[in-house]
């Protein structure tokens, strides 16, 4: 889903360009792959905004607690927590 290598298959490209797409749909694939593991991450262990605006916010920024939010925040990680013992449990 990450990973787009398709441009290769475009005819007026010469061997220089169709490289250099192969590399940019690559890279820019796994970048994209790397910035939702670390959403994902910090969503689990660290979901709560910054004291101040952060530039281009990630998929799971929206849903963190306020930054100064003790009880949202305590909320959140008990959540967390109740649904990772109920995995275990089934």
């Amino acid at each position: 889903d990450f990973i787009a290598l398709d441009r290769h298959n475009l005819q007026y490209l010469n061997w220089f360009e169709k490289f250099n797409c192969a590399y940019c749909g690559y890279a820019n694939g796994l970048a994209g792959y790397l910035r939702e593991v670390s959403a994902r991450t910090e969503a689990y262990w660290c979901p709560i905004k910054h004291a101040r605006r952060v530039r281009n916010p990630h998929s799971q920024y929206r849903a963190f607690e306020e930054y100064g939010d003790a009880e949202g925040f305590r909320d959140r990680m008990k959540q967390i927590n109740d649904k990772r013992k109920s995995r275990r449990a089934v």
